[in-house]
C-alpha cells in the first residue's frame, strides 16, 4: 500500500469519528414553550453594520418585533450610505461608529461599542444579513443558562445551483474538520468553533473578560473568541439555531468564493500543526476520491468515501431555506473547495469592506493569551454561575479533556 492511501486511510478514519458525534448531537435550539422570566427574557440586539442599507432591514424588523428584545442598537460602522438613515426610521437605536483604534477589525470595534451601549445584561449580536424567527432570543435567553458563550448555525438562503454548490462543498469542509453542530461534549479549546452571524452572552461577563479587545486583530473573529473564552473556562455551546435563524450570506457562486473563502481557512487562529492536519484530511478524503473517480481510476476506500459524501451531502439539505439540486451535486466541487481552503491558507487576505488590516498578532491558542482576571464569584455549580469560577474546573480536565463547529 502506497503512503498516500495510507495518508488517506488515515483520514477517513478522522472523518469517521467527527462524523459519527452526529448520533449524539444536542437537541436543536427552540423557542420556549412558555416565557421566561422577565429578568431573562430582556435582550439588547446589537448589529453592527457597515454599508448595509440592502440588507439591514428585515433584520431589524424581526429583531424590533420580538417581545424578548427591548432595545435593538445599530452600531454605524461609517456607512457610507443610508444605513443609518434606514435604522433609525425603523425604530432602532443608532450609535454613530467611531473609526477603529489601531489594531482593531472594524466589525470587532463596532461590536464593542454597542455592547457598551447596551442596556440589558442579556446582548445578542446579528449581523445585518441574520432573518432571525419569533422565539429566537428568548431561545438565546434560556440557553444562557447553560452556557457563557452561545452561537448558533442558522440556515442558509442560496439560489441557484452553482451557488448552492460551492457553498455545501465549503460547508462539508468544515464538518470534515469539526465534525457535525451541536456536539454533546464539548471541544478542547483550540478546537472550538463559533458563528459570528449569531451570538448571545451575558454584558458584564464579556465587558470584564475584555473578549472582543482580545480578538481585535482576527478576521476569524468568532473562532476566535470561542477558543480564547473556552481556555479561560467559559462554556461555550454552538448549537443548531436552524429552526429559528436564516441567513442570506452571498448574491452569487463569486460571492460565496471571495467572501466565505477568505476566511474558511481559519488561518489566523490555528497553529500550523493543525492548518496542515486539515489541510491533509480535506484533500485525501473529500476532494482525492472525486479526482480519482473523474481519472476512472477510484480505490475501493475512494467509493467508500464518495459514499459517505454522498450521504452527507442528503444530510445537509436540512441546512439549507430552499435546497436545490446544488445541494446533491456539491461533491463535484470538492476539489474546488480545497483548492480554495489551501489558496486561503497559503495567501489569507486581511482587507475587508473597503478596509486593510494589518497581520493579526493575537495568537488565541490555549496557554499563549494572557490569563483571565477573575471578578467576584458566584457557585460554580449553579446554572448561569459565572464563567470565570468555572476555570477551577478546567485544571481537572472537565473543561477541556473532550472533542467536538461555519
Amino acid at each position: 500500500m502506497g503512503i498516500l492511501n495510507v495518508l488517506q486511510a488515515a483520514a477517513a478514519v478522522a472523518v469517521a469519528a467527527r462524523l459519527a458525534r452526529g448520533r449524539r448531537r444536542l437537541p436543536p435550539l427552540a423557542a420556549p414553550r412558555t416565557p421566561a422570566p422577565t429578568a431573562t427574557a430582556r435582550v439588547s440586539v446589537v448589529i453592527p453594520a457597515r454599508d448595509e442599507e440592502a440588507r439591514l432591514g428585515p433584520c431589524l424588523s424581526a429583531a424590533l418585533a420580538d417581545p424578548a428584545v427591548t432595545e435593538v442598537i445599530v452600531v454605524d460602522d461609517e456607512s457610507r450610505d443610508g444605513t443609518a438613515r434606514l435604522a433609525a426610521g425603523l425604530g432602532a437605536r443608532v450609535v454613530a461608529g467611531t473609526p477603529p483604534p489601531e489594531g482593531w477589525i472594524g466589525k470587532q470595534w463596532a461590536v464593542q461599542q454597542g455592547i457598551e451601549a447596551a442596556g440589558n445584561e442579556v446582548v445578542v449580536t446579528l449581523d445585518a444579513d441574520a432573518r432571525p424567527s419569533p422565539g429566537l432570543f428568548g431561545a438565546l435567553a434560556a440557553a444562557l443558562e447553560e452556557y457563557d458563550l452561545v452561537s448558533v448555525g442558522p440556515r442558509f438562503v442560496c439560489e441557484g445551483v452553482a451557488e448552492q454548490a460551492l457553498h455545501a462543498s465549503f460547508l462539508t469542509t468544515l464538518v470534515y474538520r469539526f465534525g457535525p453542530i451541536g456536539p454533546s461534549a464539548p471541544p478542547a479549546p483550540h478546537r472550538a468553533v463559533a458563528n459570528g452571524q449569531c451570538l448571545a452572552f451575558r454584558r458584564t461577563a464579556m465587558l470584564d473578560a475584555d473578549g472582543f479587545a482580545r480578538v481585535r486583530g482576527n478576521m476569524a473573529d468568532d473562532v476566535a473568541l470561542a477558543r480564547i473564552l473556552a481556555a479561560g473556562g467559559w462554556a461555550v455551546g454552538f448549537l443548531d439555531g436552524g429552526g429559528l435563524l436564516e441567513v442570506d450570506m452571498h448574491d452569487s457562486a463569486g460571492g460565496v468564493w471571495r467572501e466565505w473563502g477568505r476566511s474558511l481557512s481559519l488561518r489566523d487562529v490555528t497553529g500550523p500543526g493543525w492548518q496542515a492536519a486539515d489541510l491533509g484530511v480535506v484533500w485525501l478524503a473529500q476532494a482525492l476520491p472525486v479526482l480519482r473517480l473523474a481519472a476512472g481510476r477510484p480505490t475501493r476506500l475512494d467509493l467508500g468515501l464518495l459514499t459517505v459524501r454522498f450521504l452527507l451531502a442528503g444530510a445537509l439539505r436540512g441546512s439549507y431555506a430552499r435546497p436545490g439540486p446544488g445541494v446533491l451535486l456539491s461533491p463535484l466541487l470538492d476539489p474546488v473547495a480545497a483548492l480554495r481552503l489551501t489558496q486561503a491558507t497559503l495567501r489569507p487576505v486581511r482587507h475587508w469592506r473597503g478596509r486593510t488590516y494589518p497581520a493579526s498578532t493575537t495568537d488565541v491558542r490555549p496557554g499563549r493569551s494572557l490569563p483571565f482576571q477573575k471578578p467576584g464569584s458566584r457557585s460554580p455549580t449553579s446554572r448561569g454561575s459565572n464563567p470565570y469560577v468555572r476555570a477551577t474546573s478546567t485544571a481537572t480536565g472537565t473543561a477541556t479533556g473532550t472533542d467536538p463547529r461555519r
